[in-house]
C-alpha cells in the first residue's frame, strides 16, 4: 500500500532534496510551496511524477492548506514534513521589520500545517506515522539581527516537544532536524548579506563563515534529506521529541 507524505517548502533547497529522496523510496508525495512552477519543476525530477501532487499555498492561511490536502483525495498520511520557512534579517522599526512575516511562515505555518494534517495522520494505518519539523541551529545559537529567525526556529523545538507528547498516545513520532550551514539559495543569500556588511568578497565571506565550522563546510541538502527520510522509515520507532543537530561541528552540545 502506497504511503503518502506532504512536504511544505518543496520548490527548491532542502524541502525538493527531501521530495527526492522519499520519492525514489517509493512514497507518494503531496507538495506545497508558494511558487507552484518551482513545485511543478520539483515534480518533474521525482521517480514516478505521475505519482506525486502539487498544490500552491501560503502556509500562513490554514485554510489554504486544508484546501490543499481536500483537493489531493488522499485519506490519510503517513508522514509530514515540515520544512517550509523564511529567513534572512529583521530590524526593529514601524515600517520594515520583517519580525511578523518570519514568525508567522516559520513557526505559524509549521504549527497551523502539522495541525490541518494530524486528522489525516490519524487515519494512518501504519503502526507509527512520522512528523519531522526542520528548524535550525540557530535554534541553539544567537545571531544579531535574525531575532525572528531565531525566536521561530527555537520555536519549532518547543512546538516540536509539545507535539511529541500530546500526540504520542496516537502513535505519531514528532522529531527536528537543526541544520547548520546548508548548500541553499538561502545560505546563498545569508553569505552575500554578509559579505556585503563586511565590504568583502563572496568567496572571502565564505572562507570567514567556514572559519568557525570544525570541519570547514557546508552540508548539501541531500544530507538533511537522508536524514529526514530515516526519521520517517520504519527502520525506527524510538525517536520521539528530539532535535537531531547536523552542522559539520559547529555546535557540540
Amino acid at each position: 500500500m502506497t504511503k503518502n507524505i506532504l512536504i511544505t517548502g518543496a520548490g527548491s533547497g532542502i524541502g525538493r532534496a527531501i521530495a527526492h529522496t522519499l520519492s525514489g523510496q517509493g512514497y507518494s508525495l503531496i507538495l506545497l510551496g508558494r511558487s507552484l512552477p518551482a513545485l511543478e519543476s520539483t515534480r518533474q525530477a521525482l521517480k514516478s511524477p505521475e505519482t506525486h501532487q502539487t498544490f500552491s499555498c501560503d502556509i500562513r492561511q490554514k485554510q489554504q492548506i486544508r484546501a490543499a490536502l481536500e483537493k489531493s483525495g488522499i485519506q490519510s498520511l503517513y508522514a509530514v514534513i515540515a520544512n517550509a520557512g523564511k529567513g534572512g534579517e529583521n530590524h526593529y522599526s514601524e515600517e520594515e521589520d520583517a519580525w511578523q512575516e518570519i514568525i508567522d511562515t516559520n513557526l505559524t505555518g509549521s504549527y497551523y500545517t502539522l495541525n490541518e494534517c494530524l486528522p489525516y495522520l490519524k487515519k494512518d494505518a501504519a503502526e507509527f506515522k512520522k512528523v519531522v519539523i526542520i528548524s535550525s541551529i540557530l535554534a541553539r545559537l544567537g545571531v544579531p539581527g535574525y531575532s525572528a529567525y531565531c525566536a521561530s526556529k527555537a520555536g519549532l523545538l518547543g512546538l516540536m516537544r509539545s507535539m511529541a507528547s500530546q500526540w504520542s498516545g496516537d502513535k505519531i513520532l514528532v522529531n527536528a532536524i537543526c541544520p547548520g550551514w546548508v548548500n541553499t539559495d538561502m545560505a546563498q543569500e545569508g553569505l552575500r548579506g554578509f559579505a556585503d556588511a563586511l565590504q568583502i568578497s563572496r568567496e572571502d565571506a565564505y572562507e570567514r563563515a567556514m572559519s568557525q565550522v570544525p570541519l570547514g563546510k557546508m552540508s548539501e541538502p541531500e544530507e538533511i534529506a537522508q536524514l529526514a527520510a530515516f526519521l520517517v522509515s520504519g527502520a525506527q520507532t524510538s525517536f520521539t521529541g528530539q532535535a537531531l543537530d547536523i552542522n559539520n561541528g559547529a555546535l557540540m552540545p
